[in-house]
């Protein structure tokens, strides 16, 4: 098959790279804003490089896979859809709720598949987490700890962009928390600082942020991120139940040191960033891109799953910004205001 990819940008370069090497894709087409990068990323992997996003729909693909600028996904999630080409985007499908229902409302009524980029749910450790919930071996789940933290902040110029770090960052941990244990967050009470680099003060952003998530069966979720993270890049979770306690993300290159006399000391080789952290997951997530859009497998994670955690995103900036809990209900739920999609 012949996939489109628009982004050649960190993360549109690494899905060059797993695409191309895809033994069910027999050809790729690229386009980027910075026609020189996407020359430059086509030519390392093999693939054709186009002027720009309608060259690559002109191209005859038989799926598109966006990795462009955030500020783009809904406008070229709405083009594939009008094209009739079952679309891969990096979240956020759009940094608010009205956007993000505009490209699902263009997705419904093309008929076509949308499926979003939440790495995490393909990820070994997640997964298991995931089974050892449903299947009872933790018994009532009472509490679940999320960790997210960068190494160093992103570029200044994407900070604005960015949606802040409750929609760019911890969008990741309402979405996982969700998959992993089947529940809703029903509300939220969440907090900001801004205490670091003056960049993020300037951008109205935050660098380090805390959430706690209520479930719709009482368990608690504390959710935390930050930009600053100077011992590596750290992604856990951690859930505790009446029978027992499992962690994912914990292993020798967690960048997490124990002051413990007989304790594991310090981590060999610290995980640098998202792409080395969870290689595995994005190839897998690719993968099932391709199985759905030859009509193999199922959608994974289709576009209400994404609103589903802007939602809890948009609840916890909306309680940083106000100071006060605030109700993931009073959220717009979604296309025609019906309840939020199944878990």
């Amino acid at each position: 098959m012949r996939i489109g990819l628009i982004g050649t940008g960190r993360i549109g370069s690494f899905h060059a790279g797993v695409l191309a090497r895809h033994p069910r894709v027999g050809s790729l087409v690229v386009a980027d804003a910075d026609p020189a990068r996407a020359a430059a990323v086509a030519g390392s992997v093999g693939a054709e490089a186009v002027a720009d996003a309608a060259a690559v729909l002109a191209a005859g693909p038989d799926a598109v896979v966006i990795a462009s600028a955030t500020a783009a996904h809904a406008e070229l999630i709405a083009r594939a859809a009008r094209a009739g080409l079952p679309a891969f985007c990096e979240k956020p499908i759009a940094l608010d709720v009205p956007g993000t229902l505009a490209a699902l409302a263009a997705v419904e009524e093309a008929g076509t598949e949308l499926q979003l980029g939440f790495m995490r749910r393909f990820d070994a450790g997640y997964a298991a987490a995931r089974e050892a919930v449903r299947s009872g071996r933790l018994g009532r789940l009472h509490t679940v700890r999320t960790v997210t933290s960068d190494p160093e902040p992103p570029p200044a110029a994407y900070l604005p962009l960015s949606g802040g770090l409750f929609r760019d960052c911890l969008v990741h941990d309402a979405d996982v928390v969700r998959w992993v244990t089947g529940r809703e967050v029903v509300e939220v009470y969440a907090r900001g600082a801004d205490a670091g680099p003056a960049v993020f003060r300037e951008a109205g952003d935050v660098d380090t942020a805390a959430a706690l998530l209520v479930l719709d069966d009482g368990a608690l979720v504390t959710a935390t991120a930050t930009r600053c993270n100077g011992a590596g890049y750290d992604v856990r979770m951690e859930l505790a139940g009446e029978r027992a306690q499992i962690a994912v993300g914990l292993d020798e290159r967690t960048p997490l040191t124990s002051v413990e006399p007989h304790g594991p000391g310090a981590p060999v080789k610290p995980w640098p960033g998202f792409l080395e952290r969870f290689a595995p997951a994005y190839e897998a997530e690719l993968d099932a891109f391709v199985r759905l859009a030859r009509g193999e497998g199922p959608n994974p994670c289709d576009g209400r799953e994404a609103l589903a955690a802007l939602r809890i995103a948009e609840a916890c900036e909306r309680s940083r910004r106000e100071g006060r809990p605030v109700r993931v209900e009073g959220v717009p739920r979604g296309l025609g205001g019906g309840p939020s999609p199944e878990v």
